[in-house]
């Protein structure tokens, strides 16, 4: 069994309490790992504020650009260590995780040392009362001391998404990892270590919310900056924390995502992108959808082939090749996937398939399995129509004019993402700009430009990530003013 510690200033930090990481295929355990307290967090950030003011201070952009491609370049180099691990901890099917979060765990550092590179500033002349004039310039420095805090759907990616852009700007950090999948943050320090990142840069601290890494981390003093994404409570939560010392946060949460299927749309495009969006990483994408509104005269026929592709996929172990789902990440989040399952039943849904656990042979049968599963037949303030689920399951509705479906997709408290499926391309504009939400695609789905704004309205985020965007956050902006 693995022993998963704290990396705190270039080591690896054991504690005293520690907690049990189960497997998600088969709910045994497979790793203890320590759990933060006061005195893991104090050491954590006073190792990141001294390394703020020392040797990474004193690099140059260049030097820092440098360290990050070698980053990049070390995870690829262990390409298949990070796999296995975020595997182990998610029980997602490796040929998602091989062709998404690790080749973009890495690309995070390369994509933001390259912005950093290439960043251009503002340059003002203006006119003075004497006649000399004077010259504006603006400066971009570090924020400071930033807290990580990361969910449990896409570890590495994530994290390594608010990580690379927080070192380019000259930044350290201390990264809060979920409980649930504490193995790439840990193993990214070993590669920290390996190309010559300075010590206490970059720093993990293992634990809970409340009363744990969490809570001692967010309202710590030492920290300048908080940047989350998980779940709107949470969120709302760290808002107040954040708020002793009025520290700015960059906050991306929950979403309740809507496709809009016009029926002029490319039909097998819009079946295979909606099963893409609903099911993939067993539906716990922030970004997946979970509501899906029909045109009227394709509804039939769009149901039908949904339901089709939905029984084509394969529940498996993550190693198999045709594996196109695996389990959701724990007992604990299988029951409340479950619950909303009941509860589209008890408000009078037709299960169109799945519907139930998963019954799966041998060991697997412990795991958190859970169908895929399609309803129709709710009205837009049911449960299931109005909440996160984050799991395998949509519902799909009918909708006859275009104000309609536009009017019933803004109406939800999230407003992170949508897709609008139509081959017509004035309506394709129109409906996505007024759709409220943060990331609107046609005739796509995660289909992602790093260098794009990426965050979300309504109680769905605060703030923008991605490209210059980052640097928003992530830097304090100066002007210099320089009388000649």
């Amino acid at each position: 069994m693995k022993q998963i510690d704290h990396f705190i200033d270039g080591a690896f930090v054991a504690s005293a309490r520690r907690f049990d990481k189960r497997s998600p295929l088969t709910n045994a355990v497979i790793a203890s790992v320590a759990e933060a307290g006061r005195a893991e967090v104090d050491a954590a950030v006073g190792a990141a504020r001294a390394a703020l003011v020392g040797p990474w201070g004193k690099l140059a952009v260049a030097e820092r650009v440098d360290l990050l491609y070698g980053v990049a370049n070390e995870i690829n180099r262990r390409f298949d260590e990070f796999l296995e691990a975020e595997s182990a901890d998610t029980g997602k099917p490796m040929s998602l995780a091989r062709h998404i979060d690790i080749p973009r765990g890495a690309e995070n550092f390369k994509i933001f040392a390259d912005v950093v590179k290439n960043v251009p500033t503002e340059f003002f002349e203006m006119a003075t009362p004497d006649g000399r004039g004077a010259l504006n310039y603006a400066t971009r420095s570090p924020i400071g001391v930033v807290a990580v805090v990361c969910p449990w759907n896409l570890p590495l990616l994530l994290m390594t998404w608010k990580v690379g852009p927080a070192l380019a700007c000259g930044n350290t950090v201390v990264v809060k990892p979920s409980e649930e999948t504490p193995q790439t943050a840990t193993l990214l320090g070993e590669v920290m270590n390996a190309v010559g990142v300075p010590k206490g840069v970059y720093n993990v601290v293992h634990g809970f919310g409340p009363d744990s890494a969490g809570a001692f981390l967010t309202g710590h003093s030492g920290v300048d900056a908080i940047t989350f994404t998980g779940e709107t409570r949470s969120g709302a939560a760290i808002m107040k924390a954040a708020a002793e010392g009025a520290r700015p946060v960059s906050l991306e949460m929950g979403g309740k995502n809507a496709a809009i299927v016009f029926a002029d749309c490319d039909f097998d495009a819009a079946i295979e992108g909606t099963l893409r969006s609903v099911f993939a990483n067993c539906g716990q994408v922030c970004l997946g959808t979970e509501r899906v509104y029909v045109e009227r005269p394709l509804f039939d026929r769009f149901v039908a082939a949904l339901k089709a592709g939905a029984e084509k996929l394969k529940l498996g172990r993550p190693e198999d090749a045709a594996t196109g789902l695996g389990p959701l990440i724990s007992l604990e989040h299988r029951d409340k996937v479950l619950s909303y399952y009941r509860k589209a039943v008890a408000e009078g849904a037709t299960v169109v398939t799945g519907g139930a656990a998963a019954s799966m042979p041998g060991e697997l049968g412990a795991g958190a399995w859970v169908q895929p599963t399609i309803w129709t037949g709710l009205a837009d303030d049911a449960a299931v129509c109005r909440e996160e689920i984050f799991g395998p399951c949509c519902h799909v509705a009918p909708f006859d004019t275009e104000e309609e479906v536009v009017r019933r997709a803004n109406d939800n408290v999230y407003g992170l993402a949508a897709s609008v499926w139509t081959t017509n391309l004035a309506r394709a504009h129109r409906v996505a700009g007024r759709i409220e939400v943060g990331l609107v695609w046609v005739n796509s789905w995660f289909l992602r430009d790093l260098r794009t704004p990426f965050g979300g309205a309504k109680q769905s985020g605060i703030g923008r990530e991605g490209g210059v965007h980052s640097l928003e956050f992530y830097t304090e902006l100066k002007n210099v003013c320089i009388k000649l």
